[in-house]
């Protein structure tokens, strides 16, 4: 189309040209300009927020310094052959090894423990009683070769049900039967504040199986024959006790059995 004025001057002509080279540069920068903007853009859409920094990784932190723990928390030494008795809240009077477990017999107020399985034990240690039957091969321990002694616990709770240990050794060389049934080896019990030697309790009175109870020993060994007193009165030739139970307290148990000293222990009945 012509210019109705008439054609341009020569400089407003190039200057003209120079100006739309310009705008053609510019707009050149711009396009490239965005271009790269949006494929940097879509260059970061790898499911994660754009411009978040990688996750660093993890290093472990410090070893332990000492050896593992290979023994389970405890204040006191269990031994599986222990025979003291359960149920109670406090530590054993008397002197003692070995253990033997119930056999469900009974005297009266109490039940009697003395069966278990058999063991050598000629090394001195201790090991569980095997009850034997009266007309067994094995002879009767002499009264010398067997030594007696009497466990219980410090105190019981009122819920508790006293235990007893008769503890007996063979310090001979040969092995031999013990009779522990509660007429050979009798328990008593009295209360040791009293005056009087009044007996609260007795394993002889109105037994559940009066004859003996023969528990093999092996030479130089030990075993243990638990008797639970159920706190209830007892009296001689099956008369019916006095009502009650035995009071809280403090009481003496008492062993006796032919050519042996008498042993004794105590315990406390406590209120609650």
């Amino acid at each position: 189309m012509r210019n109705p004025v008439g054609p341009l001057p020569s400089s407003i002509y190039w200057r003209r040209r120079a100006v739309a080279g310009l705008l053609v540069a510019l707009l050149a920068v711009l396009a490239a300009w965005a271009f790269t903007s949006v494929g940097s853009k879509g260059s970061q859409d790898d499911g994660k927020p754009g411009g978040s920094d990688p996750v660093k990784s993890i290093t472990p932190g410090p070893g332990s310094s000492g050896p593992a723990i290979s023994q389970q928390p405890g204040g006191r030494d269990e031994s599986g052959e222990d025979g003291g008795s359960g149920g109670s809240d406090g530590g054993d009077t008397g002197a003692g090894s070995g253990g033997a477990p119930s056999d469900g017999t009974s005297t009266a107020g109490a039940d009697t423990a003395g069966s278990g399985t058999g063991g050598s034990g000629t090394d001195g240690g201790s090991t569980a009683g095997r009850q034997v039957p009266a007309g067994s091969p094995l002879p009767e321990c002499k009264p010398g070769a067997l030594e007696l002694t009497l466990r219980t616990k410090v105190s019981y709770g009122p819920d508790d049900r006293p235990a007893f240990d008769i503890i007996a050794r063979n310090t001979s060389s040969v092995t031999c039967k013990a009779d522990l049934g509660p007429k050979n080896v009798v328990l008593t019990v009295t209360e040791a504040s009293a005056e009087n030697d009044d007996v609260i309790w007795s394993s002889k009175d109105c037994p559940a199986n009066p004859g003996p109870l023969f528990l093999q020993v092996p030479a130089g060994a030990t075993v243990v024959h638990k008797v639970d007193w159920n706190r209830t009165r007892s009296t001689p030739d099956c008369v019916t006790p006095p009502p009650g139970k035995a009071a809280p307290g403090t009481y003496l148990l008492e062993a006796e059995a032919p050519d042996t000293p008498l042993r004794r222990a105590s315990f406390v009945l406590k209120k609650d």
